[in-house]
């Protein structure tokens, strides 16, 4: 079974609060990334990973009604959180994905301390076979 896990990152100002940490507290939330996707590659889990851009470069696209350029909407003030990352990963039972998911949440944020990020588990589903 395939999980999306999608880090959430709380709401600020258009950036990530991980850009106003010290350096070193920054390295050692990343380095724990490096960690836990080294682990997953070497235990077949991990399909793919990724950090995201911070939000305030985030634009939600529409198509317009009545043809013309698309139409693009910036930062979201009524959101209470943002993605930040996520991980896709290969398990045989959602408990699994569910450990792994918790594991992201004690990222190390300032000081080291635990940072209890929310990380949302979907199945990622595959369409049905089509007779084309």
């Amino acid at each position: 079974m395939r999980y999306m896990l999608m880090m959430n990152a709380p709401r600020g100002t258009g950036d990530f609060q991980a850009a106003n940490w010290a350096p070193e507290d920054f390295k050692a939330h990343i380095a724990f990334m490096h960690r836990l996707n080294k682990e997953l590659t070497d235990s077949g889990e991990l399909l793919g990973a990724e950090g995201l851009a911070s939000p305030g470069e985030a634009k939600l696209v529409r198509a317009p009604k009545n043809g013309g350029p698309p139409q693009t909407d910036g930062v979201f003030p009524e959101s209470k959180e943002f993605l930040a990352g996520f991980w896709i990963v290969e398990v045989d039972r959602p408990e699994r994905a569910y450990e792994i998911a918790a594991k992201v949440s004690t990222a190390p944020g300032p000081g080291g301390t635990p940072l209890i990020i929310p990380v949302e588990v979907r199945q990622v589903m595959r369409a049905p076979a089509t007779d084309v």
